[in-house]
């Protein structure tokens, strides 16, 4: 199962709401609250995050089974979690990152 879930567009400007991941040390805002799912991250210098990400929009896809998503794929972030409940990663298609989300908390609120 493959679902869309979000595009994420990256930015330098604060944005109100913004929710702060501090151990991946960047800023989120609006997927949640978008009726299209369109999240804007804002990124410390030194997050630990691909230049890809940083500068090109991905779109992010809500899947069933990670592992199996990743399998031939050209791997930009390796599975890890972001919050309880949620696993994700990034691969490279087509010269643009695309997220792979993973909810092992059938209620997790970032569920659409």
């Amino acid at each position: 199962m493959r679902r869309y879930h979000h595009i994420g567009i990256p930015t330098s400007q604060p944005r109100p709401g913004e929710r702060h991941i501090e151990h991946l040390k960047i800023f989120i805002v609006g997927h949640e609250d978008s009726e299209y799912g369109v999240e804007w991250m804002r990124f410390e210098a030194d997050a630990p995050v691909p230049e890809l990400v940083r500068k090109v929009p991905h779109v992010a896809f809500e899947v069933s089974d990670l592992a199996s998503e990743l399998v031939g794929r050209e791997i930009l972030i390796a599975p890890n979690s972001p919050s309880d409940g949620v696993r994700v990663a990034f691969i490279v298609e087509n010269g643009a990152p695309i997220e792979f989300i993973e909810f092992t908390d059938p209620n997790h609120p970032d569920r659409r």
